[in-house]
């Protein structure tokens, strides 16, 4: 069966740990005869062994969703993965919560097995993993959102211009934010988000309407991070929205405008560079990013703004730790994300310079990390050198 799939057929890794290694193939076989052959087959054991080797996780992945991983097996991954995310937007928006939440999560399971099995083997690359993880991401945002507007709707809270499309005109978008923004999510990311609301989108509610919205903001994540026996969708943090601590989960358009204008700082620049509308009314994400363009992009960056940066630095400084050199097998103590040298260096000097030179430069107002260091190297600002060594090191530090 196996052995005529090319991407299936190829040299995975060893198992690290053998015993675990064999007991998931034992139990993989058990069962059905479908199952057994492929755990005979050499490259189908071999598959099992090296993920039943080296994750827990992704051992009981493979066992509760052992029907789709004779799929994956005969039809590879990105057939698997179609029809995972076909399933969820078959899903309507006016399901029962249970079934919605249900959905998502089972779509998350098998996304990121299919993900992480391709990407195992050799069969994908970092970049391919990532914008899969990413669309997941989105689709179960939108099922998400789609649902407590409609049910916001039926239950004469808003008004939706036309309620089998909820999102469409309904005023309110959610932004993401640094990795899904960028599509760029690996396994363990949370979802940065900010929601926001245009109350001229619904005049006839707008003295509830920021309670209303409140409710769905918190409704979302409660959707996403929920965790039952399906396990749960993703980790959701909405703090990089305008004064956390002062505003509610989701924040009156006008009233994000006028802070970002007048109270905005540098980091909150950095950080609208990634961002980008993912649910609910796009049209209003898009109209939100063009009126704080400018506060984004300056066409000049003054000394206090140099030095603020510079302060930026100083405290990513304060909280890290040991960054894994390149090259080097895991070690203990060593913090990959935060650490000197590590993935948030990278991406902060990758941001530094284009707030400095994208103000004036549109074609360098690139999201992701490579392609901003790309750009940088093609105008001038960043010895190619200098780029290649970000780049190996990026990369190795966000397989590690």
């Amino acid at each position: 069966m196996a052995t005529s799939i090319p991407w299936l057929d190829r040299s995975w890794p060893a198992p690290a740990d053998s015993a675990a290694a064999l007991r998931l193939r034992e139990r993989f076989a058990a069962l059905g005869a479908p199952e057994a052959a492929l755990a005979a087959e050499p490259s189908g054991g071999a598959m099992l062994g090296a993920l039943g080797g080296g994750s827990p996780y992704l051992s009981d992945l493979l066992l509760r969703e052992h029907a789709m991983v004779l799929t994956l097996a005969d039809a590879g991954p990105e057939a698997v993965i179609a029809d995972a995310m076909l399933a969820l937007a078959e899903i309507r928006s006016t399901a029962a919560r249970a079934q919605v939440a249900s959905a998502m999560r089972q779509a998350k399971r098998r996304v990121a097995l299919a993900a992480a099995v391709a990407d195992i083997g050799g069969a994908w690359g970092q970049a391919r993993v990532t914008a899969a993880l990413s669309d997941l991401a989105e689709a179960t945002l939108q099922l998400a959102v789609d649902h407590l507007i409609r049910t916001a709707h039926n239950a004469r809270e808003i008004t939706l211009p036309d309620p089998d499309r909820p999102a469409h005109g309904c005023g309110l978008t959610v932004l993401g934010m640094g990795k899904l923004g960028a599509r760029e999510l690996n396994y363990s990311s949370d979802i940065d988000l900010v929601l926001l609301f245009d109350p001229a989108a619904q005049p006839g509610h707008v003295d509830n309407l920021r309670a209303v919205f409140t409710r769905v903001a918190r409704a979302l994540v409660a959707m996403m991070e929920a965790r039952d026996a399906d396990g749960y969708v993703f980790r959701t943090d909405l703090r990089l929205r305008p004064d956390p601590a002062a505003t509610p989960p989701a924040v009156a358009l006008p009233a994000a405008i006028a802070y970002y204008e007048s109270m905005g700082q540098n980091w909150e620049r950095a950080a609208m560079i990634k961002a980008r509308p993912v649910a609910g009314d796009l049209a209003v994400g898009a109209a939100f990013l063009a009126a704080i363009r400018p506060f984004i992009w300056r066409r000049g960056l003054d000394f206090a703004a140099i030095a603020d940066i510079h302060a930026m630095k100083r405290r990513i400084n304060q909280h890290r730790g040991l960054a894994l050199p390149c090259g080097t097998d895991g070690l203990p103590g060593y913090d990959l994300k935060l650490g000197q040298g590590g993935i948030r260096e990278i991406e902060f000097a990758a941001q530094t310079l284009q707030l400095v030179w994208g103000g004036r430069d549109p074609a360098l107002r690139d999201p992701t990390t490579l392609g901003a260091l790309r750009g940088l190297v093609r105008a001038g600002h960043l010895p190619r050198r200098a780029c290649a060594e970000l780049t190996v090191a990026y990369r190795v530090l966000r397989q590690a």
